[in-house]
């Protein structure tokens, strides 16, 4: 990959940084009430939303392109902040924050496994899970600063997959053509496995935002299908096909918008 293909990465970080800034933040004054299997849910993703991704930035800083890491720093000063905000929402509604979860824990274990190719696919993971959590928070909440969060957070993450898919599909490349769709099938079965403990662990949750455990396992599958496509679609020829600019940060698959790459409706 060319050295300066993530430098449009950093700039859309750093833009949406500045209107993050400019942006006041949720009226916290005006609380949250949830039901307590909610806040249970809400108080494990904000502890995986936690971590100062020193592991990442290193293995990103290896990688010798200095945008991409630049971009990775970015990123990361995101997800600190979807952590405070959840912290914050947690305040609003008198929860406390949890000190750990053996589910993140396990998440940051597998992530530091090997190189960078199997940090993000596992990342990719979670990211994948959140944009249908954050998108059920935001509308089966039924509670004005909770859906201000989660709204939030679902912006930002749906920004966040086409960059990962888009270093993913070149490290893909570097791999030979015949172990590409089998290292993604198994990414598919991995993300499979990771659904259905987060619907079993937050089930009581999800009934209460009006999602099913069947339905929530269904939508992350079916969004994993633009995953795939984008991680394993060579942008220049997709470009070409689909009449793209080589402005847009990724490229998606047929039948889905070049920006952002969003979950099944």
């Amino acid at each position: 990959m060319d050295t300066g293909e993530f430098a449009k990465w950093t700039q859309r970080f750093e833009d949406e940084g500045e209107r993050r800034h400019a942006r006041s933040d949720p009226d916290w004054g005006r609380g949250a009430t949830l039901h307590p299997a909610v806040w249970a849910s809400i108080q494990r993703f904000q502890v995986g939303e936690d971590g100062d991704g020193a592991n990442l930035v290193g293995k990103a800083d290896q990688a010798g392109d200095a945008d991409y890491a630049q971009a990775v720093r970015l990123f990361i000063a995101e997800e600190q902040n979807h952590a405070r905000l959840l912290a914050r929402l947690l305040a609003a509604g008198g929860i406390p924050p949890l000190a750990g979860h053996w589910s993140d824990t396990v998440f940051v274990r597998l992530r530091r496994l090997m190189g960078l190719r199997m940090e993000l696919l596992v990342l990719m993971i979670a990211e994948v899970v959140a944009l249908r959590y954050y998108r059920a928070l935001r509308d089966g909440a039924q509670d004005s600063l909770t859906s201000d969060v989660a709204g939030r957070i679902l912006s930002d993450e749906q920004r966040h997959v086409p960059f990962h898919c888009e270093r993913l599909h070149a490290s893909l490349a570097e791999l030979p053509r015949t172990m590409r769709r089998p290292v993604m099938a198994q990414w598919r079965l991995l993300l499979l496995a990771v659904s259905l403990v987060v619907a079993a662990d937050h089930g009581p949750a999800l009934r209460r935002l009006d999602l099913g455990r069947l339905r929530f396992v269904l939508d992350v599958m079916a969004s994993s299908d633009a995953v795939v496509s984008a991680v394993l679609v060579p942008p220049p020829r997709c470009m070409a096909e689909r009449g793209l600019t080589t402005d847009s940060p990724a490229c998606p698959p047929p039948g889905l918008p070049a920006q952002p790459l969003r979950a099944a409706p």
